[in-house]
């Protein structure tokens, strides 16, 4: 292998010129076993704040390896401040909303209860590791936090005055997509709901709440995961770091 990077791997710790980073198992596995790294090889490390860095191999084995920092590759690229609301859905689907946050520029994630939410009990650190996974392959340095379910009617009790809300409104299927090239910048978050929609007493709660924009997502209706990435391209492309 040459000393080009060919591999990206997200690391829970300090990155800097000449930071040792002591890996664990499973990503010594990862890199020794799987993908034959070697001593002198090049990895690029990100952690989540300090941007991307190239790391040489200073030792490998099968269970544990040493990577030095040598230089900074890429500066950190933070996402806009943007939160996504999701009813989860089947595993599968939840595995590819977290995946498509992560990718598309979610600054934070909550999975909410909805009055017809039905799934299956998350399990929290497999979704984060697939939004690693996702933030590992697309070339980003930043992994969105995945909260801890919770309903959403007790995350509405506390909505911030200043933070905005497009709710995706499947009553307003047929209507024109609304324009947010005049929406006002800032904080914003975007609400999915689950397969069986929002309950009515959701829906008029959303519309009501001053800091919504309730917006069609165009003549179809679309699967909760689909809904998601349609969302945050409206959204990205009108508001956020796309333009």
């Amino acid at each position: 292998m040459t000393k080009n990077i060919k591999l990206r791997l997200y690391v829970d710790g300090p990155l800097g010129a000449g930071q040792t980073v002591l890996l664990t198992k499973e990503q010594a596995h990862r890199l020794f076993t799987v993908m034959r790294l070697a001593v002198g090889d090049h990895v690029a490390l990100f952690n989540g704040t300090s941007g991307e860095w190239r790391a040489e191999v200073m030792q490998a084995g099968k269970r544990k390896g040493v990577l030095q920092c040598q230089d900074q590759t890429a500066a950190q690229l933070d996402p806009p401040d943007l939160w996504l609301l999701f009813a989860p859905i089947k595993k599968a689907r939840t595995e590819f909303i977290v995946e498509k946050a992560t990718e598309m520029g979610a600054a934070r994630v909550f999975p909410v209860q909805t009055d017809f939410t039905n799934a299956e009990r998350l399990k929290h650190e497999r979704l984060q590791a697939h939004m690693v996974a996702a933030a590992q392959q697309c070339g980003g340095t930043y992994v969105p936090p995945l909260e801890p379910v919770q309903k959403l009617s007790k995350l509405l009790d506390q909505w911030p005055d200043d933070r905005q809300l497009l709710f995706c409104d499947e009553t307003r299927v047929g209507q024109p997509v609304a324009s947010l090239q005049n929406a006002r910048r800032g904080k914003w978050a975007i609400v999915i709901g689950p397969e069986g929609g929002f309950s009515p007493n959701e829906a008029a709660r959303l519309r009501a709440m001053p800091q919504a924009t309730s917006i069609s997502l165009g003549p179809r209706i679309l699967r909760a995961d689909t809904a998601v990435v349609a969302a945050l391209t409206l959204w990205q492309q009108a508001l956020g770091d796309w333009g």
